[in-house]
């Protein structure tokens, strides 16, 4: 009786978590596109651009915009003009519309995606909707191009008073407090339907209710839950049993799933703690090791726990007054970080989205499972409303701060940065070396390495961390990271290797050299960007890369720096950032490298 009652069970928990994966099953009628006017831009190219069977032309266009077009002969630059389109279930994973786009012969995927889509959408979608290569810009004439532009249909949740949504590609100039001021929207109800986004990145796109012809806000539309209706349609018989048993999965099953599944981690972690084989170094190695066996507790910062702990939504809120802006510290990569005092000492709280399930189960997995002296801390985690998930508080903010002075510190030394470089290393070494089962980051840069109090870094941000139980290539359906981090055959074909971290860690390099960003704007009128292995690749080719190294090193540390250690790193970087991955070296070579580099300082 109980076996079967446990597959039962785990047939119900299977469905649930399909239903739970299934990011949407219908989309809406309507949404709008915030079109940026460039230059020489007419309402007549603008509606071929963005044409779908809506059939739009200049005067439905002009019947959104009565505030800003007079009419459709004549409209200003740097006008953000607002076109209709159809909002589509694409694949049951997210919502938006796929337009078809003509281009001819030197057309790259960046000219579409910036300035015939005036950054509606992006290069990587297109590159990912597309099969000819973006590098050749030769295209055949009359190449047809699939152009994806993402959307949103409201959220209930949220509010049920807005049922239509543009689709606003964020500018430099942009700010979540000066989108609220022009549209009179609250920034709380912005954030709430874009949680976890930074609306100051200057990139991106966001969802906001937006106004139809009539200059009204159109309320929601309720309408027959498209989950329900999805698993009706596929299984047509039945339909009161069904919709039974989907409540009592939805209750029982979906919500609690993600706590079921967390705890069955912490409970498997037990036996799964990575171990370092390696003896300790003195305290410059030393790791807080993993926790030595059941009744062992893991002590982050003074909070003796088993395992991690799971806290209430009202400890939490109360430590961070109610998740308010002023305790809010940072971005996380999906979801925003807040300060608290937690049980009387320092923490971050990192608050997600219900549908990051994947991304919150991934780093409770890795967190929990691996322990090291430069990994972050996971102190514990709550489910109830949203994702939470807390870590040890870094008292020095982020390396990308540092470099680009917005920490408020002094620049950081030479061999600060060496010792940065080498704690971020041993990290990476000890998930893809001394853990069982292994696991890859993916999502290497300077903002997810963090800078304690004694200027030590840990590794962050365990969100897109990767399983791989044998360590070699392995295919990822969807790419994920950060431009500028990933390596050629990850961003073109999705393949996953320890030696993705690799490339992203002598991305790092270059910016612990230069304190540039690793992806940097071209000073031409061609709005292209430039990476920083590509600027550092001509740099160490040059007739003198000697000279031309010192030219790219950081200003702020004044030429108090080594040239030759400056040197070594550079060429470490070049070699981590080989476009082959078999000639990347491997993080212990890494690691030996620059313990080498050390002394010489």
């Amino acid at each position: 009786m109980k076996v079967k009652l446990g597959i039962s069970l785990l047939v119900l928990v299977s469905v649930c978590f399909s239903i739970a994966e299934s990011k949407c099953s219908k989309g809406c009628d309507l949404a709008l596109a915030s079109y940026y006017v460039m230059p020489e831009t007419n309402l007549t190219f603008i509606a071929q651009v963005l044409q779908s069977n809506l059939n739009i032309n200049p005067s439905t266009i002009v019947s959104y915009n009565k505030q800003t077009i007079a009419n459709e002969n004549s409209v200003q630059d740097g006008v953000k003009t607002s076109v209709p389109f159809p909002c589509d279930c694409i694949n049951g994973q997210f919502l938006g519309h796929m337009f078809e786009y003509t281009v001819h012969s030197g057309v790259t995927y960046k000219t579409v995606a910036q300035e015939y889509y005036a950054n509606l959408t992006t290069y990587q979608l297109l590159q990912q909707y597309n099969s000819y290569d973006p590098k050749d810009t030769n295209t055949n004439t009359n190449t047809k191009l699939n152009v994806m532009v993402t959307c949103s249909c409201g959220n209930s949740m949220v509010s049920k008073n807005y049922g239509l949504f543009i689709t606003y590609p964020l500018r430099p100039e942009d700010t979540i407090e000066s989108i609220a001021s022009a549209t009179s929207l609250s920034v709380a109800l912005l954030e709430g339907y874009n949680p976890g986004k930074n609306f100051s990145q200057g990139s991106g796109v966001v969802y906001i209710p937006a106004k139809d012809q009539n200059d009204n806000y159109p309320p929601l539309v309720s309408s027959t839950s498209g989950l329900a209706a999805g698993v009706i349609a596929g299984i047509a018989v039945g339909a009161v049993a069904i919709l039974l048993l989907l409540a009592t999965c939805i209750y029982f099953g979906c919500y609690r799933k993600m706590k079921v599944e967390a705890l069955l981690l912490f409970t498997a972690s037990k036996g799964q703690h990575g171990r370092d084989p390696r003896p300790t170094m003195g305290s410059d190695a030393e790791s807080t090791g993993p926790a030595g066996g059941p009744d062992k507790a893991l002590g982050c910062i003074g909070i003796t726990m088993h395992k991690s702990v799971e806290f209430s939504y009202e400890e939490l809120a109360t430590a961070t007054n109610d998740f308010s802006m002023a305790s809010k510290i940072g971005e996380g990569g999906f979801g925003a970080v807040y300060y608290a005092e937690l049980r009387g000492k320092k923490a971050a709280i990192k608050k997600m989205d219900m549908q990051a399930s994947k991304e919150f189960l991934a780093e409770l997995k890795v967190l929990t499972s691996v322990h090291h002296l430069n990994l972050v801390c996971l102190i514990g985690y709550c489910i109830q409303g949203s994702l939470f998930l807390v870590y040890e508080y870094i008292e020095n903010g982020n390396l990308k701060q540092h470099l680009r002075g917005t920490s408020g510190r002094d620049p950081l030394t030479w061999p600060t940065r060496i010792q940065i470089a080498l704690d971020s290393a041993r990290g990476l070494e000890y998930i893809h070396e001394h853990t069982i089962p292994v696991y890859i980051h993916r999502d290497i840069k300077s903002a997810n390495i963090l800078i304690d109090k004694n200027f030590h870094a840990k590794v962050a941000d365990f969100g897109l961390a990767k399983l791989s139980k044998v360590v070699g290539v392995s295919s990822s359906t969807q790419v994920m990271g950060t431009f500028g981090y990933m390596p050629p055959e990850y961003a073109w074909g999705g393949d996953v290797s320890p030696k993705v971290d690799v490339y992203a860690f002598g991305v790092v390099l270059f910016e612990l050299i230069s304190a540039k960003e690793a992806l940097l704007k071209a000073y031409d009128s061609t709005s292209e960007f430039q990476s920083l292995v590509a600027l550092f690749k001509d740099v160490l080719n040059q007739p003198d890369p000697r000279e031309a190294l010192c030219k790219v090193v950081d200003p702020c540390l004044g030429g108090d720096y080594p040239l030759n250690s400056v040197w070594t790193v550079a060429q470490l970087a070049k070699a981590c950032t080989q476009e082959d991955p078999q000639l990347r070296p491997s993080m212990r070579s890494i690691v030996v490298a620059l313990m080498q580099d050390k002394p010489k300082l």
